[in-house]
């Protein structure tokens, strides 16, 4: 059985500030050649550099490739819950 993003374990890869490997991605919000906004199993993460563009995505693998030159990779909000015992019982 093949992992879906939402139980994909979330991983970033960074070499040598040109290439960004990451894995547990549920969806992208925006991207240009600045800024990437997506969202991961850990929360929003923003990747912001110049000459940026997604090499590769894979919503269903949830894996995204960003090359270019990148500045900076800021985490915001917070990771997804999957909920309580009582959530799970009455779903």
């Amino acid at each position: 059985m093949q992992p879906n993003s939402s139980s994909t374990r979330h991983t970033l890869s960074l070499t040598g500030r040109e290439r960004a490997v990451v894995t547990g991605v549920s969806d992208v919000d925006s991207f240009n050649e600045q800024l990437v906004v997506l969202l991961t199993d850990l929360g929003q993460m923003t990747i912001t550099g110049t000459g940026l563009h997604v090499e590769n995505l894979n919503l269903k693998e949830g894996q995204l490739v960003v090359e270019g030159e990148i500045a900076t990779v800021e985490y915001s909000g917070r990771a997804k819950k999957e909920g309580g015992v009582f959530r799970r019982l009455f779903q």
